[in-house]
């Protein structure tokens, strides 16, 4: 019942379960009713995306050191309590059932998404080892 970091908007893979989006902002474009007919996402977590700010820098990081300060930023974010609790909830729920976590990047590398995979294997999460699409 592993965690399996996406792209929202990506086709589904089989046994993939509800799918969060741990984005700033809901698809444009699309309405409401469509999000997860389109597999953009079941549940919207905003919680657990950059702050609008934190968003722009990494957007900008263009190289490693600023991609760097990017991540030390987004998980100073989440090191808050509420966010920590959230990520802890995550974790649990991976050895009970099968969910998804992610974010419209293309490139997880570069992507929040990539220090969500990190912050919650490091709770012990179950992560599936094919990651996602």
């Amino acid at each position: 019942m592993p965690v399996r970091i996406v792209r929202l908007g990506s086709p589904r893979s089989e046994g993939e379960g509800l799918r969060l989006g741990t984005v700033r902002r809901p698809p444009r474009g699309v309405p409401k009713a469509e999000f997860a007919s389109r597999n953009y996402y079941d549940v919207w977590l905003p919680e657990l995306s950059p702050s609008a700010a934190l968003v722009e820098l990494g957007l900008k990081a263009e190289d490693d050191r600023s991609w760097a300060a990017f991540v030390k930023k987004f998980r100073a974010e989440m090191a808050a309590p509420e966010r920590s609790r959230t990520l802890d909830l995550l974790a649990a729920l991976s050895h009970q059932t099968s969910f998804s976590v992610g974010c419209y990047c293309e490139d997880e590398r570069r992507c929040h998404r990539s220090v969500l995979r990190e912050l919650l294997e490091a709770r012990g999460a179950v992560l599936d080892p094919r990651g996602g699409s």
